[in-house]
């Protein structure tokens, strides 16, 4: 399975940037976007740290912006990665 399969361009790296509850950036590597129910979700890797760790955002649209909110609902997150992984199979 390539990254074009999981609709990210496989020769460029998605990096990202956020600033934790710290204040420090943390750059995450786009791993996949899935689309449930026409909402986008980003799953996104930390580029340090834990190699299997992977966290779920929701892409929702606040006042024409795009804003990512992570997702913490549990039956949201679980019909996320189900998606994610018919991808992969």
């Amino acid at each position: 399975m390539d990254k074009k399969d999981l609709n990210i361009n496989e020769e460029e790296k998605v990096v990202m940037s956020f600033y934790n509850e710290d204040g420090e950036k943390v750059d995450f590597e786009a791993v996949a976007r899935v689309y449930l129910k026409e909402v986008e979700y980003l799953l996104l890797a930390p580029l340090e740290g834990e190699e299997d760790d992977v966290y779920v955002f929701r892409v929702d649209n606040i006042d024409g912006k795009e804003e990512l909110n992570l997702v913490e609902d549990d039956k949201e997150f679980l019909a996320v990665k189900k998606e994610y992984k018919k991808l992969l199979y």
